[in-house]
């Protein structure tokens, strides 16, 4: 019998091995002993709080590193993690954290309708010590800790990026033959009209 060389068939063989490699990425991921870092100290509307207090009761604590109001593309992911916030909290603590200042990042969090919790690093030690690629300050990511005793370990982190694994948005792109080369995201999508019939001035261009 022939071998299927077509191009579904070589995309059904490639997924499978993506599948099998993000197995294999689990694993090491769970056998991961993590380090121990410091309870880190970040500003809220409600005042200081440490990392540990972030847990919340909880063993697990995932803090999503957010660049800020200015980042088009950390809004894109928060935008999605929000939807199945809810499913994460029943599994561990979620906190998004990021530079700006505690009452700016509850603005533009109630102006996207986020429902995280929020604390400010302000560019200080956490995001020094603790960013998701060695270097670079303030890189879009993701970090979990785990509480033991009274330990906190840093167990995995990940780095956040056009292509990758933690925004669905890229994969369902690709289906369509885009690649993040072809769409920049954009805080909102309302195109001008060819004509204002609000009787208002009309829009600078």
């Amino acid at each position: 019998m022939a071998t299927d060389t077509s191009p579904a068939a070589e995309i059904a063989a490639l997924e499978q091995q993506i599948f099998e490699l993000n197995q294999k990425l689990l694993t090491l991921q769970k056998a991961n002993p993590g380090t121990a870092v410091p309870d880190y100290t970040f500003a809220t509307q409600s005042g200081e709080v440490s990392l540990s207090a972030l847990f919340a009761g909880k063993d697990r604590l995932l803090v999503i590193h957010n660049m800020g109001q200015g980042c088009r593309y950390c809004t894109l992911w928060a935008d999605g993690f929000n939807g199945f916030l809810p499913h994460l909290e029943s599994a561990l603590s979620v906190v998004l954290v990021s530079k700006d200042p505690p009452e700016l990042q509850r603005r533009f969090a109630n102006a996207r309708g986020w429902r995280f919790r929020l604390a400010s690093h302000g560019g200080g030690d956490y995001i020094r010590e603790q960013t998701v690629q060695a270097g670079v300050d303030n890189m879009p990511g993701v970090v979990l800790y785990e509480r033991e005793g009274d330990r906190i370990l840093r167990r995995n982190s990940a780095v956040f990026g056009p292509g990758d694994r933690y925004c669905a948005l890229w994969s369902l792109l690709g289906l369509a033959g885009l690649e993040d080369g072809d769409w920049t995201p954009q805080f909102n999508y309302w195109s001008r009209p060819a004509k204002l019939d609000d009787g208002g001035a009309n829009l600078l261009d």
